[in-house]
């Protein structure tokens, strides 16, 4: 790939990749830092990776979620250990359906939240999910069904009754 078609994927990819990523970790700051890092190190192995038989968009997406779960372990793991003051940076405020979401993703196993990200929101079909998580087809199915059923149930028990709102 040469250095003219790496900006082209780049341009393209890019912004798909963040908002995929920002489902996954529910930080877009996040999701920009580890794509970036992502996309260094798919320059890095251009030859392989970007010319190859693999889909560059999967392995940098995989890279980057990859990327954001180390980060996130470590994170959790110094603020076990300092659990002090941190300073929160501004972010601007996500509309109630984006919170409701987030929410209900986050309250899935990362297994059925990986395969309903992959799957919805990156328009991968079962059998790319499957081959981009490395599980059989039937299980990346079931992951689907049952996180479909989970985020459902989580998403019906979380909206306010309609006699809660009449109320308010």
């Amino acid at each position: 790939m040469t250095e003219d078609e790496f900006d082209l994927f780049y341009t393209a990819a890019y912004p798909r990749l963040v908002g995929q990523l920002y489902a996954l970790t529910g930080d877009h700051a996040e999701a920009q830092d580890v794509v970036q890092e992502a996309f260094i190190r798919a320059w890095d192995r251009r030859a392989s990776v970007l010319n190859g038989e693999r889909d560059p968009e999967a392995w940098i997406r995989t890279v980057a979620h990859r990327l954001a779960m180390s980060r996130w372990r470590r994170a959790r793991h110094w603020w076990h250990l300092v659990r002090g003051d941190h300073a929160t940076r501004p972010v601007p405020e996500p509309g109630p359906d984006h919170v409701a979401l987030v929410a209900a993703l986050r309250r899935l196993p990362e297994a059925q939240r990986t395969a309903i990200v992959l799957h919805h929101l990156c328009d991968l079909t079962v059998e790319q999910t499957a081959a981009e998580t490395g599980a059989a087809v039937g299980t990346v199915k079931a992951r689907l069904s049952r996180g479909r059923t989970a985020l459902a149930t989580h998403l019906v028990s979380d909206a306010p009754h309609p006699t809660e709102e009449a109320c308010a």
